[in-house]
């Protein structure tokens, strides 16, 4: 149920209908706008009149939200979410690109490429320091070690950093090298772990999963939302169907979809959206023209010898001529993307 507050309403009569309602047992999140606050009450809803609370001292209006989704829904919050890390605007005009290897193989490697992506345009560094691999024998990455490289390349560069956490463990020592934790595929409906990762300071970059429809992705992230973290980025990374000529399947369309339904960021990952370098170029062009906040691309300076993910990743004159294109789709649709440096 959503609580609209009448413009100007005291903090202290804001506070009185909070109060009461944390007693009758329900979980309160508030969302403070230009002109209203609105409250977002999470529990049974079904015992509460809603023509009781239109009438209270300060509610401009209450209404049930239809959705199953609560928080993350358009009719709790009509107008997009965004937030900074550093001087970076997630969710506003800003088609922001983070970009990086599949992997974080070496000291050498990540500040490499952390340096070619950042002359290009790039805000954000993408890396892996734990990888989840479909064989046991693959290469599981560096862990610890890997993220205190890649934090000095962010740093040196004036990137922001993101990487993935893949469990539970994993949560505490990642939020202590990294600006925003990724959560891949695998993991979108693993309930247990999303849930703790509710309680995190962290933005959480939400990936589609493998096979998840467009309100299981939305399902997913509500987990988070209900345990407290509010910033939550949507990823689309491709899906998988009976086509197999590519990787995935990379639904475009999820991009309009959800940013008509949430107000929440939504990015696109064309590198896994397609598995194959010379398609990335043409999906990210797309994705932006269908109004991505962001993209998520991967970029190797010597892909054939990248432990993980080289045939989609991106060479870095190659990542330079993607910049320079969506540079110009950005403009046209009103948004932009940051210059080379």
């Amino acid at each position: 149920m959503v609580i609209i507050m009448e413009k100007g309403t005291s903090e202290s009569l804001i506070e009185r209908i909070i109060e009461k309602l944390d007693k009758d047992g329900f979980d309160i999140h508030r969302s403070t706008g230009v002109d209203h606050t609105i409250l977002g009450v999470i529990g049974n809803t079904s015992r509460l009149d809603v023509r009781d609370l239109q009438l209270m001292q300060g509610v401009a209006d209450a209404y049930r939200i239809t959705a199953p989704y609560k928080l993350v829904s358009r009719e709790f919050k009509s107008h997009d979410t965004t937030f900074k890390i550093k001087d970076v605007e997630f969710g506003g005009s800003e088609t922001v690109v983070m970009a990086g290897p599949c992997s974080i193989e070496s000291k050498e490697q990540i500040t490499r490429i952390a340096e070619k992506v950042a002359k290009s345009g790039a805000k954000v560094l993408r890396g892996g320091a734990f990888k989840p691999r479909t064989s046991p024998y693959s290469f599981q990455g560096l862990g610890e070690e890997g993220l205190q490289y890649m934090r000095e390349a962010a740093d040196k560069f004036n990137l922001v950093m993101i990487t993935e956490v893949m469990d539970k463990e994993q949560i505490a020592l990642v939020e202590e090298y990294t600006d925003i934790i990724q959560v891949g595929a695998r993991n979108m409906q693993n309930f247990t772990f999303i849930r703790a990762l509710g309680k995190s300071k962290k933005p959480i970059f939400l990936k589609r999963g493998i096979a998840a429809t467009i309100e299981e992705w939305l399902m997913s992230a509500e987990y988070i939302l209900s345990g407290g973290n509010q910033n939550v980025i949507f990823c689309e990374r491709g899906i998988r169907t009976f086509e197999t000529y590519t990787r995935n399947t990379m639904d475009i369309s999820a991009i309009p979809i959800v940013q008509k339904l949430s107000h929440l960021p939504v990015f696109a990952d064309p590198s896994h959206g397609t598995g194959i370098r010379n398609k990335v170029i043409p999906m990210a062009r797309a994705a932006v023209a269908a109004g991505a906040h962001g993209l998520m691309v991967e970029v190797h300076d010597q892909p054939d010898k990248a432990v993980s993910d080289g045939a989609q990743s991106l060479y870095p004159d190659q990542f330079e001529e993607l910049m320079n294109q969506i540079r110009v789709i950005a403009n046209v649709i009103g948004r932009k993307v940051a210059e080379s440096k």
